[in-house]
């Protein structure tokens, strides 16, 4: 903007106008930070804390009404981030055996292993707790899945802790039983909350399969043509030992276990590789 000043010229006598320019400067109230409706809310309220003729009531049910506000927006925080991370995991691969059930299953330490830098990067925290309700015998396992935004959910498990086998009969002290049953919860809570699928495919469960070259499939594929290997024969074990249905579905690391069971045919035919 400009202003404008009169004064005398000692040459004319006559009054002249001189523009200059001065720095604007802003309204305070447009440097004011935009604030969120809770925030204002809570300032509205220590203001009316003040004044005495202030009804009581009233204070209390608009501090119910931020509560709700910011509960509301944490959780909103927590299911962003919980949506964000679990596109990044990927399955985990079973690494232990139950002789008793005769199955395979990824342990804690295999699913904590693949996951928890993924859920810590994104701002969550998990707590294992014991609860009351479960029944006699029964253990409740409880998980505190916790995000940096306030927000936290415990889901829960009943399992049995009695110590008996699949047909009824004891395998394990009660302190052992009890010891099985949260180590079980706790790993059956990480896949649940996640949503994660175990797989028993050999591989880390943290980074995508890599399959074979093409010149490594030519490589068996000349193998098995040049000595007469019964490609019927060959496929079948692919498909029972590999669970894959062609060469091009081989992965880099059964590509050496492949060639050995190819050497050892051509082997049992009397030549060698």
């Amino acid at each position: 903007m400009h202003c404008k000043w009169t004064g005398s010229d000692e040459s004319g006598g006559f009054e002249v106008t001189k523009k200059t320019t001065e720095l604007v400067k802003p309204d305070k109230q447009d440097m004011t930070p935009v604030q969120n409706d809770s925030t204002a809310i809570i300032q509205m309220i220590e203001r009316a804390a003040t004044n005495p003729d202030v009804d009581i009531e009233k204070m209390e049910r608009l501090l119910v009404m931020v509560e709700r506000m910011n509960e509301q927006k944490a959780e909103a925080a927590f299911n962003a981030a919980m949506s964000t991370a679990q596109a990044e995991m990927r399955q985990v691969s079973v690494d232990a055996e139950n002789p008793q059930t005769d199955s395979k299953y990824a342990s804690y330490s295999a699913l904590d292993k693949v996951l928890r830098p993924i859920y810590t990067k994104h701002g969550f925290s998990l707590s294992f707790d014991t609860g009351i309700g479960a029944e006699d015998n029964w253990v409740r396992v409880i998980c505190i899945v916790s995000h940096i935004a306030g927000f936290s959910r415990s889901p829960h498990v009943d399992l049995p802790a009695d110590g008996l086998g699949p047909k009824g009969s004891p395998v394990m002290t009660r302190t052992h039983a009890t010891g099985g049953a949260m180590t079980y919860g706790m790993r059956y809570l990480l896949k649940m909350i996640f949503n994660v699928a175990v797989s028993e495919d050999d591989n880390d469960g943290n980074q995508p399969l890599e399959y074979i070259s093409e010149e490594q499939a030519l490589t068996i594929q000349s193998m098995i043509d040049e000595n007469g290997i019964n490609m019927d024969a060959f496929k079948k074990w692919m498909s029972t030992a590999l669970k894959c249905n062609s060469i091009a579905e081989i992965t880099t690391i059964t590509y050496d276990t492949v060639i050995h069971r190819i050497g050892s045919a051509i082997r049992a035919q009397g030549k060698t590789t």
